[in-house]
């Protein structure tokens, strides 16, 4: 049994297994690399794929997206192409390492950087945003949801804050995306990253930034374009002045598949999915002595994910006895968060995270449900 979607989601939908099929047995070319029809029907599913994602996250222009390996990649392109010395970024202690460690890469370079510390149920208050911000506040950058305990940040005011104060505003929506709806006019976006091998069901390696077309960005890798072959330095057009290299076509045919299937299911209707999974998982959990789950109170403040732990049951040997007793597949540790443990309290093992999926069902929640009870009775009758 799978139950760790927030790292990579299993199973994907068929489709998107025929689309990566398609791309790499009937296309195999590259787009945008030549005039044969292989090349140009790989250029028109790139072309679709970024149609796609703009139908889902309300993009008015699909060039302003660009495709990456993952939300690091895009993380790392949006803040070392956009920031420089004398800046100063307002992010917060729920963060994942991917938007974490460039910022303290950055800082050493010369930007100035606070991290605002949330409440102990993992959500931030927009008055302490409000209370760090400076007159040289260049980007306000969180993630929507935090992966660790699924705590949902306050964007919209979040937002309406950066606005306000005339900053960026960068929405890491690496745990929302294809669970939450994220309009980027809505929300006045200015970077929005977005992994594509997690909610929205694609393919490891793929992944996009979408950029507003008030920003002006530097390309942090240099190299062949297919256009504007003749000049020295990497062309600043969107978006191949940002995606040098071979794409990752194969993956990224497979990411358009899974967001069309994301698109005809409906968000809200694998919201309600999750969010029954969670609270059925959570009903069962509660019902075992020691066990202390992690975020929001509020169940309808958090999405796609449960943090928990049990009293003197180590969470990485937890993990271990449901893999090898039961074949149920679970997160256990830090989750690459090391301050989001910190303001939990959950430093130094962290938590026990399941993640359920679209695919997963009631009865493998209550299966679940039971092999914990199981292995922490087995656990703790051994110390």
């Amino acid at each position: 049994m799978y139950l760790d979607n927030a790292a990579t989601s299993y199973p994907k939908p068929e489709i998107v297994y025929e689309a990566v099929n398609h791309a790499m047995r009937q296309v195999g070319a590259s787009p945008g690399r030549g005039g044969y029809r292989q090349s140009l029907e790989a250029s028109r599913i790139l072309f679709n794929a970024r149609e796609e994602i703009s139908a889902l996250f309300s993009i008015s222009d699909s060039s302003r997206i660009i495709f990456t390996h993952n939300a690091t990649g895009a993380l790392n392109l949006a803040l070392h192409g956009s920031l420089f010395a004398g800046d100063h970024v307002i992010t917060t202690s729920m963060e994942h390492n991917s938007l974490l460690r460039p910022l303290y890469a950055l800082q050493k370079k010369g930007i100035d950087l606070t991290i605002v510390s949330s409440g102990s149920d993992g959500v931030v208050s927009v008055e302490d945003i409000r209370s760090a911000l400076k007159p040289n506040t260049r980007m306000i950058a969180v993630a929507h949801v935090s992966n660790v305990c699924g705590a949902v940040q306050p964007v919209e005011e979040i937002s309406k804050l950066s606005k306000s104060a005339g900053a960026l505003f960068l929405l890491d929506a690496a745990q929302s995306a294809g669970h939450l709806p994220v309009s980027v006019d809505d929300l006045n976006i200015d970077f929005l990253a977005v992994p594509g091998h997690k909610g929205l069901l694609g393919p490891s390696g793929t992944g996009l930034l979408y950029v507003s077309p008030k920003i002006s960005l530097m390309p942090v890798i240099q190299g062949g374009t297919g256009t504007n072959s003749t000049a020295d330095e990497q062309p600043l057009v969107f978006p191949d002045g940002y995606e040098a290299g071979t794409h990752n076509l194969t993956g990224i045919s497979g990411l358009q598949a899974g967001i069309a299937f994301i698109r005809e299911v409906g968000l809200s209707v694998i919201n309600e999915h999750e969010h029954s999974l969670l609270n059925r998982a959570e009903l069962a959990l509660k019902c075992i002595p020691g066990v202390v789950i992690y975020g929001p109170t509020n169940p309808l403040n958090r999405c796609s994910l449960l943090s928990f732990r049990a009293a003197g049951v180590d969470s990485a040997l937890l993990a271990a006895e449901l893999d090898h007793g039961f074949d149920i597949a679970v997160r256990a540790g830090l989750h690459c968060a090391p301050l989001a443990h910190q303001t939990l309290g959950t430093l130094p093992d962290g938590t026990l995270r399941i993640s359920p999926g679209w695919f997963t069902t009631s009865e493998e929640i209550d299966f679940f449900s039971d092999a914990v009870v199981q292995c922490i009775f087995k656990i703790r009758k051994t110390l």
